[in-house]
């Protein structure tokens, strides 16, 4: 069997192969009020059917004054659970786990009705606002946030949470020199993200994982580095982070040269030295490429993001290239070899 289709477990959460749809934001909320609707239902339970094991919802903000738009997805209420619930239940109908990445935009906020907050009142780019300096008493009520939002995704049925610790958002920009000059105890680093994972893991069943992204370099002088970060994530794995999910950037206006694979070294050394499982992310889209990263231990998961935008059905289309177990509900073995077609439920 390819590598790419044996099943991988992590704590109480086992995924029937090592294919991960990333979270990926779709500014898709119809009325502003941070819940999933029809688009979303389609988006996600799509990719279910289309065979991957693990299914992880976008960014969403565990604020209202957290969201990049006013159209992102939010856990800040409980009257947002019912809508995630009706799609995790389903996602679970065709024999995928589901997570959700929780986070808040800080800095990155971008519309005009929001305020953006930060560790220092310092812009993301001439193009953004000059952030409020978040104050002790609210860096202590977003912390309870994350916290909440994680209780209400546990409500709503997910089998996992993300931490969003990336791409310049919110955790990522107190681990940055380039973001956090504060001066006070949430000037080191890790502070912030520590406090968070306990704060999340303090409503976690104890045998639930607790991933998190992290962005392993920052591509610009003044920001960290990757022996920085590595530092930084094993902070985090000593506090409780089960597994990271290993991207890199977006603390800075710079775009870094992207071609396949490019962020799988990160990947694959935060495996080896700090004993952690990871996920690789970064144009994997190729199934040999992808069966190649996990065939050379520098992954354990393969998170896919555009190339499962272009084809909802990505993972059983690479069953059939590496000969995996395709599953597909009954209405759909017509289109498949029936050697290879498995129901989801055995």
């Amino acid at each position: 069997m390819a590598k790419l289709f044996e099943p991988f477990t992590l704590k109480d959460l086992t995924l029937k192969n090592r294919i991960m749809m990333s979270p990926m934001c779709q500014y898709s909320v119809w009325d502003e009020d941070g819940k999933p609707n029809e688009w979303h239902y389609v988006h996600y339970i799509s990719r279910a059917v289309g065979g991957s094991a693990l299914i992880m919802i976008e960014m969403t903000d565990v604020d209202p004054n957290g969201r990049i738009t006013v159209r992102d997805l939010g856990l800040w209420s409980d009257d947002q659970i019912p809508a995630f619930r009706r799609i995790i239940d389903q996602v679970h109908q065709y024999g995928a786990k589901i997570g959700i990445q929780i986070a808040h935009a800080g800095r990155k906020t971008e519309s005009p009705s929001l305020q953006p907050v930060a560790p220092s009142a310092i812009a993301f780019s001439d193009r953004y606002r000059v952030p409020k300096a978040l104050s002790i008493d609210e860096i202590h009520r977003l912390i309870d946030n994350f916290g909440l939002a994680a209780k209400r995704a546990i409500k709503a049925g997910v089998d996992t949470i993300e931490l969003h610790g990336a791409h310049g958002y919110l955790i990522h920009q107190f681990m940055s020199p380039l973001s956090n000059h504060r001066s006070d105890v949430y000037g080191e680093p890790t502070r912030f993200g520590v406090e968070v994972i306990e704060s999340v893991k303090s409503h976690m069943p104890q045998g639930m994982p607790l991933i998190m992204r992290l962005s392993a370099t920052e591509y610009v002088d003044g920001g960290y580095d990757f022996p920085a970060l590595e530092k930084m994530a094993q902070v985090y794995r000593d506090h409780g982070v089960d597994m990271f999910d290993v991207s890199s950037g977006g603390n800075a206006p710079v775009v870094p040269k992207m071609y396949p694979g490019y962020q799988v070294s990160y990947a694959a050394t935060l495996r080896k030295h700090l004993n952690v499982p990871v996920i690789a992310v970064g144009m994997l889209e190729t199934p040999e490429l992808a069966e190649f990263v996990l065939e050379q231990q520098q992954a354990d998961v393969i998170a896919i993001a555009r190339g499962m935008l272009r084809n909802p059905y990505w993972a059983n289309t690479a069953a059939q290239v590496l000969g995996g177990t395709i599953q597909v509900p009954p209405e759909y073995d017509r289109a498949f070899p029936k050697d290879f077609v498995q129901r989801a439920h055995e």
